[in-house]
């Protein structure tokens, strides 16, 4: 396997760790009111935001202590420049990653126009941002495997 695939696949395993991990958090944490709840707004504006900053910050430290394992295990560094493939292969995961994260926003705006509380907007944009992100790693995933 090339570093390209290996860190893909450390991608794919952080993203869905520490989004299942801030879930399972936050849930105990859920407005006691229900789904009209005042604090609903305020609920989710923190999860996301706090998702987002702790997302960030997992995914520099993942990437740190991935590069050092590889370093060590296989004593090659990582390769210093990108080639025209692997330009190609990130834009095509970005392209992907986006196109999944605006159907969801469409969903989540969706969602409103048919009376859903808004408690469901907040959820389908927090789930189509995670699964963007999966999106984006199983592209690249996908794409350093079969070409492209």
């Amino acid at each position: 396997m090339t570093y390209q695939e290996k860190k893909s696949i450390v991608s794919l395993f952080s993203a869905v760790f520490i989004f299942g991990s801030y879930c399972l958090y936050m849930y105990p944490r859920l407005p006691a009111g229900g789904l009209e709840s005042t604090e609903t707004f305020s609920y989710w504006g923190s999860f996301v935001l706090i998702l987002t900053l702790v997302s960030i910050v997992a995914h520099i430290i993942i990437s740190i202590i991935f590069n050092i394992v590889f370093r060590i295990t296989t004593r090659e560094k990582e390769p210093a420049f990108a080639d025209e493939l692997d330009k190609l292969i990130d834009l095509r995961a970005h392209r992907n990653s986006f196109f999944v994260f605006i159907l969801g926003f469409l969903f989540a705006m969706g969602s409103l126009i048919i009376y859903q509380p808004s408690q469901v907007m907040f959820m389908i944009l927090v789930i189509s941002g995670f699964i963007s992100d999966v999106t984006g790693s199983i592209t690249k995933l996908y794409h350093y495997r079969r070409g492209v």
